[in-house]
């Protein structure tokens, strides 16, 4: 239980990252630039790019739990304080976040995309005008979101390294789930016409400071928690 705990706190931290949210934004807008009268194929470039994003961060995660159980010996006083090392870190990233929300600046080290990189996942993105493009755009996206989303995910997969690699799929599976839900969501209520992406870039960049202030709270409390062993 503590290490489903753990996995889904740190799944609902990288799911309300401003950047994976903005990045969804910037797609669906570029589809719908050049599908505006064709609202199915929007639908389906987002769920495309969201499946692509899906599956890159499941194939990363896997890595990093074969990476940390070659990684992490087998002795239990080293493992217990690798395990306490993964919580300092989850405070770490966390004051990092709370650093954002008392004095935010755009491309926060370790919790937003850098700065330099953003023209060039805009560029990236723009060439997506096909369900099929978006999915693959959504593999190369991946690399330039791992900056910003990489921290909780290297914390979680260091946990699960204790497992087997088989029961470690369905967490994974889990973790990922939770991560792509927002855009899941974004996607759908943008087809249905509930909201615009403007207003969803709007309500985002509105929000940034708060976004970072529930990641900070998450995971200052799960790195006191892990660090304490109480999970």
């Amino acid at each position: 239980m503590s290490l489903i705990t753990t996995t889904i706190s740190l799944a609902l931290v990288d799911a309300v990252n401003p950047c994976a949210l903005a990045v969804m934004a910037i797609m669906l807008t570029a589809l719908l630039f050049k599908n505006p009268k064709n609202r199915s194929r929007v639908l389906i470039g987002g769920l495309m790019f969201t499946l692509a994003v899906f599956i890159l961060y499941f194939l990363y995660g896997a890595i990093l739990v074969q990476f940390f159980s070659h990684l992490i010996p087998e002795t239990s006083l080293y493992s217990l304080y690798i395990f306490k090392g993964f919580g300092i870190l989850a405070i770490l990233l966390g004051l990092l976040n709370l650093k954002d929300f008392l004095n935010y600046k755009p491309g926060g080290v370790g919790t937003e995309m850098p700065i330099f990189m953003r023209p060039k996942v805009k560029a990236l993105i723009n060439k997506a005008t096909s369900p099929a493009g978006a999915f693959i755009v959504g593999l190369f996206v991946t690399i330039f979101l791992l900056p910003c989303t990489i921290g909780p995910y290297i914390i979680a997969s260091g946990n699960l390294s204790q497992l087997s690699f088989y029961q470690t799929i369905p967490l994974l599976l889990l973790y990922n789930l939770i991560f792509i839900l927002p855009m899941i969501a974004i996607t759908l209520v943008i087809y249905l016409g509930l909201t615009t992406v403007e207003n969803v870039s709007g309500w985002k960049e509105k929000n940034t400071r708060y976004l970072h202030l529930v990641e900070a709270l998450i995971l200052i409390i799960l790195g006191i928690l892990m660090f304490t062993g109480i999970i």
